[in-house]
């Protein structure tokens, strides 16, 4: 019977222990892994004393292998758990006591409020009995919250407890400052942030991110009752709580909490100027100090989506402000508005600086328009962004370009280059002239260098027909405009008109024969021209031969064909020397 001992593994000596027999084995299969190899273990040591030494370790560039009950496995990373659903939560044991709990505290905290309504429309106590009252009801509240959190059971309770409390003590501040004028408005402020710092203290003491955005909810809900109205005051003191928030998001990752303190101060203004009873100065305190916070926020995690949704409706309320003021203040407000979010896209990086990027063109957008009555001037803002795009490597300045392009175009043509004015052979204005031709040539700029910005980004690829076809109808467009509104100047009336025509069609077959020649290489400028062709006899044959009269229209037609014949032969003889 053959021996099924393997050749290289060592036959035991007599007398040998078989788990002696096994390493020796195992020393002499793999030199240098084995239990005494380079001196690993000292004399008296086992193996079982340096795990790590008996693992074998992976290959470069493999996983590292973790240990199991049923042998080693490579590691794998922990799957993504998708966070549980509404009733997942609602299904967990001692959910509906945490329900009840929060419940009672919002009810508890609306009831104060329409106590304090009430005694103040009944005459009920004087005003200072009335603070005095409200100062000790948050007082014991926040006391039992706080003996209620010494038990771990209880400590639910105790968080609704302590953020009806808090709340309670800031609308009472709130109250003493505003309508009892107790205490002027800079120590009603100070003691009110005294308050809203204490109640987030506390929530980081607990690690309670709950506390916390009930303390901040709870104060922004209700302080617009207290106030009856939305006053300077009132946003002052929301924007207060919002402050005080700021520290307490750079120590904790609480991200909700940002957008939790931001919504009162901004929904307070944007009410206030929809009523008319905020000055601009709460407003824009109100836009400042919110975009301020996101940003002071965002350095910590530049990624954060609440934060970056702070930061892009804070200009909101100014650019609403300037929408109701007189046109120098309105265009003052959002002009200025621009200036500092587009200034601040370079210097901060990120998404936090794309994002106050593009608020800034949106409120550049209304400064322009509020100021300007056609589209000449937003063309012209979307030349310059599509070469900064291009410069810059920015892709959203290259959307921002061209939704400038896409709103001033549409202002362009319902105003200065009128399709009647394409059309028509009225006698213009020279004034109407001049803006026509300056939005004209606009125009054709901003058709070539929308694509050409694109392109050279890698937003769309040279040889697609999707940027090519729009932007060759408006570069159509606008040099035709460009070449009419000139002629019309230099020969006004029908005469001028008559003659732009001739040149428009001319042009176009010489741009095409240029293009073609261009193209013999480029796929995309062959296409083109091709498609110029086509436009210049459609142009002929469906507008010329009506519209014009006399030597114009032979001119035209004479122009073009000749033009077109010696396109078609040195075409010929250029493909057929290569």
């Amino acid at each position: 019977m053959a021996s099924t001992t393997h050749p290289s593994t060592p036959r035991p000596e007599p007398g040998q222990p078989a788990a002696d027999h096994a390493a020796a084995g195992q020393s002499a299969a793999h030199p240098g892994h084995g239990p005494h190899a380079a001196g690993q273990f000292a004399a008296g040591q086992s193996a079982q004393e340096h795990p790590q030494a008996t693992a074998p370790r992976p290959p470069y560039g493999q996983p590292p292998f973790a240990q199991s009950p049923y042998g080693q496995r490579p590691y794998a990373p922990p799957l993504y758990t998708p966070p549980p659903t509404l009733r997942e939560r609602l299904s967990r044991e001692g959910a509906g006591s945490r329900l009840l709990a929060w419940i009672g505290g919002a009810v508890t905290l609306l009831g104060v409020v329409l106590l304090l309504i009430l005694a103040i429309q009944r005459g009920w106590l004087g005003p200072l009995p009335r603070v005095a009252v409200g100062a000790v009801f948050g007082g014991i509240l926040v006391g039992a919250g706080a003996w209620l959190h010494r038990k771990p059971a209880a400590r639910t309770g105790a968080f609704a407890l302590v953020a009806t409390g808090i709340a309670t003590l800031y609308l009472d501040t709130v109250a003493a400052t505003s309508l009892y004028d107790f205490l002027p408005v800079p120590a009603g402020l100070a003691v009110g942030l005294a308050i809203a710092v204490g109640g987030l203290l506390l929530a980081v003491k607990w690690d309670s991110s709950l506390l916390a955005n009930a303390v901040v909810g709870g104060c922004g809900v209700c302080a617009p009752l207290i106030t009856w109205g939305f006053s300077d005051e009132l946003v002052t003191f929301l924007l207060m709580i919002q402050i005080a928030t700021v520290p307490v998001q750079l120590r904790r990752s609480w991200w909700p909490l940002s957008f939790t303190a931001a919504i009162p101060p901004l929904t307070s203004a944007l009410i206030g100027v929809g009523l008319r009873t905020l000055p601009v100065w709460a407003v824009i305190a109100a836009g400042v100090v919110s975009a301020a916070a996101a940003m002071i926020t965002l350095r910590r995690n530049d990624n954060e989506p609440y934060s970056l949704s702070v930061l892009a409706v804070a200009p909101l309320p100014i650019l609403v402000a300037a929408l109701v003021l007189n046109r120098p203040e309105s265009v003052l407000l959002a002009g200025g508005t621009a200036v500092v979010l587009i200034a601040t896209w370079p210097i901060v990086r990120g998404n936090s600086g794309t994002v106050a990027g593009i608020a800034g063109l949106v409120a550049a957008m209304q400064a322009t328009v509020t100021q300007f009555d056609g589209g000449a001037v937003l063309l012209g803002e979307a030349v310059v962004l599509a070469f900064a795009a291009k410069f810059t490597r920015n892709r959203f300045a290259l959307g921002g370009s061209l939704a400038f392009a896409v709103i001033g175009g549409l202002f362009a043509l319902g105003s200065e280059v009128t399709p009647a004015l394409l059309v028509l052979p009225h006698w213009h204005p020279r004034d109407l002239l001049l803006s026509a031709l300056a939005s004209a040539a606009l125009l054709l700029a901003a058709a070539i260098a929308l694509p050409w910005a694109a392109i050279r980004l890698n937003v769309v690829k040279s040889a697609s027909l999707a940027p090519w076809l729009p932007a060759g109808l408006c570069a159509l467009y606008g040099a035709a405009g460009l070449v009419l509104a000139a002629s019309m100047l230099v020969i006004p009336g029908r005469a001028g008109f008559l003659v732009g025509h001739t040149l428009v069609t001319v042009s176009w077959t010489v741009v095409a024969l240029v293009l073609l020649l261009r193209g013999i290489e480029v796929v995309a400028l062959r296409i083109t021209g091709l498609v110029l062709v086509a436009a210049a006899v459609a142009k002929l044959v469906l507008f010329d031969l009506a519209a014009l009269d006399g030597l114009a229209r032979v001119g035209a037609f004479l122009g073009a064909g000749v033009i077109l014949l010696v396109a078609g032969a040195r075409y010929a003889r250029v493909v057929a020397s290569r």
